[in-house]
């Protein structure tokens, strides 16, 4: 690699809307969900109490990266763009 050449990283982020896609999500984007999380959402009753607990996960990640001085976020809506846009209102302002 070149001396001075700058990559950009973009971090992102994709909120779980159903408990299928604890198995889904790390096969298709090859990544290992987070232990807390994978076990808040296996404690939800209903894949709407799923949502809303990976929403509040979203949420506090797009925060920390914020706050750590991350300038881009890119969020994986996948069709479910009713997340993506609680996210966006909470983290953004609406």
């Amino acid at each position: 690699m070149a001396a001075g050449i700058n990559v950009p990283i973009t971090p992102g982020l994709k909120p779980i809307t159903t408990h299928k896609q604890l198995s889904v999500v790390p096969h298709y984007f090859h990544v290992n969900l987070p232990d807390k999380l994978v076990d808040e959402i296996e404690d939800c009753k209903t894949n709407e109490q799923a949502r809303q607990a990976s929403v509040k996960w979203c949420i506090q990640q797009s925060q920390e990266l914020i706050e750590a001085g991350v300038p881009v976020l890119h969020y994986y809506s996948m069709g479910k763009a009713r997340s993506i846009k609680e996210i966006a209102e909470e983290v953004f302002g609406s």
